[in-house]
């Protein structure tokens, strides 16, 4: 299939391929404009900032996830090539001078949540410690590589950032005794802030996987061993490797990652697994490692219903296939069904609000043509006249929404309608 080179070639063909239902062509040129028009900034040091839409400050996740559909495009557009390269540089400079940090400034302003127990700096928006913050930008450094063919990014700051990544999930594996790590706000919800002054319920140490402190939703985990984000630090770090062994000729951070990649995978796969009388063997959302479990997922990604898109199996996985049953159904609490709209939503949102980001990734692990379109035509029935993507949605009335403007649901939305029209962002 021939490759579109520009934002209007590709807005053209989704136009076309959806002729017979022209709002879903205005739907994505909406939304795959906004991200570039609204939220990219290129700075005079070459690099890239991208603020998350409604808020003025960068999630090192978040980012990525706006970005990723331009992928597709950077293979024949130097321009999008060249933004996306200084989006790895600031991440990695990022990463470099605060591997816990989860969203920053555009300068050292002070904006932000100055006033949390933390180890704050004025580059600093929120220092909440979550393992895909770290992952996400590998995953762009990675998918940049192979569909750009370009190695311009793997400069000695990315492989800092790398071996800086390394060395925290190292410490998290025994966060009990090793992390200095510690977050605390007043006057918040439960939900956005550790316990036991500031360090986080007790886990066991030395299980494998790595701690996480907080979800990608920004909320507190439960138990912390988050078990979708360590399949995402599996597959981050065997990326790392690849690149280690190619591009840097590094066999010292090769071996490195794939070692602490396959200990976290053997812990995922000894302490995350159990056994459900009505689903079968399925995934645990989160654990602790003396024995208490969390069965859940949440909207944000990394999510158990994400898992194939992250990478970590395929989607025809006996055990995803049961766990996404599982999910897709009221045993998971957020799991919510209305007259309008069903699907997953976040204990960060109200209840019976359902998520755009969750149901535009219900059709891209669906392994089924009909079912994308199916799904893309439920969110052109929620967007409440916007043409836009929300955060959650009330599943009795999309008209109530939460985030007027949140440029991650939109890139999601793009993600998926591209995918149903055959163009995916190259992972090979």
């Amino acid at each position: 299939m021939k490759r579109p080179v520009t934002v209007e070639d590709m807005i053209a063909l989704i136009k076309y391929e959806f002729k017979e239902d022209p709002k879903i062509g205005a739907m994505f040129e909406k939304c795959f404009s906004n991200t570039l028009n609204t939220t990219v900034k290129p700075m005079p040091d070459g690099t890239t900032f991208v603020i998350t839409g409604d808020i003025p400050a960068m999630w090192l996740r978040d980012s990525v996830c706006q970005i990723r559909p331009y992928l597709i495009l950077a293979q024949n557009n130097t321009e999008i090539a060249d933004l996306v390269a200084g989006l790895v540089a600031r991440q990695m400079d990022f990463i470099i001078k605060d591997p816990y940090a989860n969203a920053f400034n555009e300068t050292d302003n002070g904006a932000g949540h100055q006033e949390d127990g933390t180890d704050m700096k004025p580059f600093i928006w929120e220092r909440k410690y979550e393992i895909d913050s770290l992952c996400f930008p590998i995953q762009l450094s990675y998918l940049y590589w192979k569909n750009t063919k370009r190695t311009d990014i793997f400069t000695q700051d990315w492989r800092r950032a790398a071996r800086t990544i390394i060395k925290t999930f190292r410490v998290e594996q025994d966060h009990e005794n090793n992390s200095a790590y510690r977050f605390g706000r007043n006057n918040c919800p439960y939900t956005d802030t550790l316990s036991r002054d500031g360090k986080g319920a007790l886990v066991k140490s030395n299980i494998g996987m790595t701690w996480s402190g907080f979800r990608p939703s920004d909320d507190a985990c439960t138990y912390g061993y988050l078990v979708p984000s360590n399949m995402f630090a599996c597959v981050i770090l065997k990326y790392m490797e690849t690149i280690a062994n190619e591009i840097y000729q590094d066999v010292e951070l090769s071996t490195e990652a794939r070692k602490l990649a396959d200990e976290i995978e053997a812990s995922i796969m000894k302490n995350a697994i159990l056994e459900n009388e009505k689903y079968g063997r399925v995934f645990a959302y989160e654990l602790d490692g003396f024995g208490q479990y969390n069965i859940m997922d949440d909207a944000n990604v990394p999510s158990l219903l994400s898992i194939p898109y992250l990478g970590f199996c395929s989607i025809d996985d006996s055990i995803y296939q049961n766990t996404r049953r599982m999910i897709l159904s009221e045993t998971n609490p957020y799991y919510f069904e209305g007259t309008a709209f069903r699907g997953i939503g976040s204990p960060h949102t109200p209840e019976k609000y359902v998520w755009h980001i969750s149901k535009a990734m219900e059709g891209l692990t669906s392994g089924s043509k009909q079912q994308k379109l199916e799904i893309i035509q439920q969110l052109r029935t929620t967007d409440a006249d916007t043409l836009m993507m929300h955060e959650g949605v009330f599943v009795d009335d999309p008209k109530c929404y939460t985030r007027e403007w949140f440029s991650w649901a939109n890139a999601m939305f793009c993600e998926l309608v591209l995918s149903y029209c055959g163009y995916e962002v190259t992972e090979d």
